[in-house]
């Protein structure tokens, strides 16, 4: 019996066509472009201050931001100190124990955070936090 020592792979062609190939890449490039989620997530940046003994909260919070250039914010909206003060005045009035949580920065000026926690007080919060990330305990 005799073999063939070498095989053709087509008599008309030579070579290997990777066009389908490429257009097969491209769509799979163009699917997965069109499907991932590039959405940037909006709210304030800040970077909160760490600390071990961090505790998470209820959700239901007044929350007030302070960055690091003094910028003051009540649940995202860009607010003065005398804004901040009369609205915290109207949303508190008949409502007993509404928690609020001060959100500032950790480059803030702590003299704006203890301004922003004296503004609460004068409202008649009494449930004042400040937020934290969790530091993981050193080993």
């Amino acid at each position: 019996m005799r073999f063939r020592r070498y095989l053709e792979i087509e008599r008309g062609q030579k070579e290997i066509d990777i066009t389908p190939l490429v257009d097969m890449v491209f769509q799979l490039l163009i699917f997965f472009m069109l499907t991932s989620s590039f959405v940037a997530l909006p709210g304030i940046k800040i970077n909160l201050p760490k600390a071990q003994t961090a505790a998470v909260l209820p959700e239901n919070n007044i929350v007030i931001t302070v960055g690091q250039d003094k910028s003051l914010f009540l649940n995202e909206t860009r607010v003065t100190a005398a804004e901040l003060r009369k609205q915290l005045a109207q949303r508190v009035a008949g409502k007993q124990d509404t928690p609020l949580l001060i959100k500032a920065d950790t480059k803030a000026d702590i003299g704006t955070v203890v301004e922003i926690w004296d503004i609460c007080r004068a409202s008649g919060i009494s449930q004042i936090n400040i937020a934290t990330q969790q530091e993981s305990p050193a080993q």
